[in-house]
């Protein structure tokens, strides 16, 4: 085990002891498959970001992507699944163009 690993595992645990983890608030899952989507180099600034409370609007769009699929995955109606369907496809479109566009700068 590398240095760096001991000394994370050995801060985690000594946390663990002094109960810091105890009184955290809980929430939903993590959804990987949407961070996955993002470039490596800009998926750690945006973790850190978040976790200061700040939500760019590329992770705030792959939210809305997967709240609009559950919404489709759901539906009985046909009329409600074309209107939702637009949605999602407008929805993904632009979000594929902004990180296109990421990508060339």
């Amino acid at each position: 085990m590398d240095i760096f690993r001991q000394i994370a595992e050995d801060r985690i645990k000594e946390a663990m002891r002094n109960g810091e983890f105890d009184n955290l608030p809980y929430g939903k899952p993590l959804d990987l498959d949407a961070w996955a989507s993002l470039p490596p180099e800009t998926r750690a600034g945006y973790m850190l970001l978040k976790s200061t409370g700040f939500i760019p609007e590329e992770v705030q769009m792959l939210k809305e992507i997967g709240e609009l699929k559950e919404q489709l995955a759901g539906c009985a109606r046909e009329e409600e699944k074309g209107v939702l369907s637009k949605k999602l496809i407008e929805k993904q479109l632009k979000f594929d163009v902004m990180m296109e566009m990421r990508k060339r700068k």
